[in-house]
C-alpha cells in the first residue's frame, strides 16, 4: 500500500485529498506547514551551492515558496481558501519558521563550499 489513512506525506503528494471537517484542516495546515520547511531546505542547498548571495537570493526565495505553495493548495488539491480564512493565511502558514531555516542551510552550505 502506498498511502495509508495516517500517513500525511503521501496522502498530501500522490492525491488531491478532501480537507474537509475538523480535524482535517488542521492536518491540511500541517501538511502545508511541513511541505514549505522541505521547499526552505532544498532552496537553501541550492542557493549555497549556486553561490547565490544578498537580496536577490532572498527575494527569490519568498516567490518561491509563496509560489509553490499556492499553486500546490488552489492547482492540485482545490480547497476553497475561505475555509481557511483566504488564501493570504494558508499563504503564509509556516513562512516565518520556513524563512529561518532556509537561511540557517543557505549559510552553512554557503561558508562550508565558497569559504576561503
Amino acid at each position: 500500500m502506498l498511502c495509508q489513512s495516517g500517513d500525511k506525506p503521501w496522502k498530501a503528494l500522490v492525491m488531491p485529498m478532501s480537507w474537509r471537517g475538523g480535524g482535517q484542516k488542521d492536518e491540511f495546515l500541517d501538511v502545508i506547514y511541513w511541505f514549505r520547511q522541505i521547499i526552505a531546505v532544498i532552496l537553501g542547498i541550492i542557493w549555497g551551492v549556486v553561490p547565490l548571495k544578498g537580496f536577490v537570493g532572498i527575494a527569490v526565495f519568498c516567490l518561491i515558496n509563496a509560489g509553490v505553495l499556492y499553486l500546490y493548495f488552489s492547482s492540485f488539491q482545490q480547497i476553497d481558501e475561505e475555509e481557511y480564512g483566504g488564501t493570504w493565511e494558508l499563504t503564509k502558514e509556516g513562512f516565518m519558521t520556513s524563512f529561518a531555516l532556509f537561511l540557517v542551510v543557505w549559510i552553512i552550505f554557503y561558508t562550508a563550499i565558497h569559504y576561503d
